[in-house]
Protein backbone atom coordinates (compact mmCIF):
# COMPACT_ATOMS: atom_id res chain seq x y z
CA UNK A 1 0.00 0.00 0.00
CA UNK A 2 2.71 2.29 0.99
CA UNK A 3 5.04 1.48 -2.74
CA UNK A 4 1.21 2.48 -4.51
CA UNK A 5 0.96 5.86 -2.40
CA UNK A 6 4.66 6.59 -3.19
CA UNK A 7 3.81 6.54 -6.79
CA UNK A 8 0.62 8.47 -7.10
CA UNK A 9 2.26 11.21 -5.19
CA UNK A 10 4.27 11.55 -8.57
CA UNK A 11 1.55 11.32 -10.71
CA UNK A 12 0.52 15.01 -8.77
CA UNK A 13 4.00 15.94 -9.75
CA UNK A 14 3.54 14.63 -13.52
CA UNK A 15 0.17 16.56 -13.82
CA UNK A 16 2.23 19.42 -12.20
CA UNK A 17 5.01 19.48 -15.05
CA UNK A 18 2.41 18.93 -17.85
CA UNK A 19 0.24 21.97 -16.84
CA UNK A 20 3.28 24.04 -16.80
CA UNK A 21 4.61 23.47 -20.10
CA UNK A 22 0.78 24.16 -21.05
CA UNK A 23 1.39 27.30 -19.26
CA UNK A 24 4.37 28.36 -21.19
CA UNK A 25 3.48 27.65 -24.15
CA UNK A 26 0.00 28.84 -24.21
CA UNK A 27 0.63 32.18 -22.54
CA UNK A 28 1.84 33.43 -25.30
CA UNK A 29 -1.15 32.92 -27.62
CA UNK A 30 -4.00 33.48 -25.31
CA UNK A 31 -3.06 33.97 -21.66
CA UNK A 32 -6.92 33.57 -20.85
CA UNK A 33 -7.12 29.89 -21.76
CA UNK A 34 -3.96 29.38 -19.35
CA UNK A 35 -5.94 30.08 -16.42
CA UNK A 36 -7.00 26.82 -15.46
CA UNK A 37 -3.61 25.33 -16.45
CA UNK A 38 -2.46 27.64 -13.71
CA UNK A 39 -4.93 26.08 -11.31
CA UNK A 40 -4.29 22.61 -12.05
CA UNK A 41 -0.43 22.89 -11.81
CA UNK A 42 -1.62 24.76 -8.17
CA UNK A 43 -3.63 22.17 -7.30
CA UNK A 44 -1.31 19.54 -8.23
CA UNK A 45 1.26 21.04 -6.09
CA UNK A 46 -0.19 21.69 -2.83
CA UNK A 47 -1.41 17.54 -3.80
CA UNK A 48 1.75 16.32 -3.91
CA UNK A 49 3.11 18.03 -0.94
CA UNK A 50 -0.01 16.59 1.02
CA UNK A 51 0.32 13.42 0.24
CA UNK A 52 4.04 13.55 0.72
CA UNK A 53 3.23 14.73 4.07
CA UNK A 54 0.04 11.73 5.02
CA UNK A 55 2.52 9.16 4.00
CA UNK A 56 5.41 10.14 5.93
CA UNK A 57 2.97 10.05 8.74
CA UNK A 58 1.56 7.03 8.14
CA UNK A 59 5.48 5.51 7.73
CA UNK A 60 6.31 7.05 11.07
CA UNK A 61 3.32 5.60 13.00
CA UNK A 62 3.82 1.99 11.09
CA UNK A 63 7.25 1.92 12.83
CA UNK A 64 6.62 3.22 15.95
CA UNK A 65 3.49 0.61 16.21
CA UNK A 66 5.89 -2.17 15.04
CA UNK A 67 8.44 -1.33 18.30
Amino acid sequence: MIKFLKYTEYLYLAVAVISIYKIATLWSVDPKETYIFIFFAVVSIAMFLFRRKYRQRFERRKKDNQQ
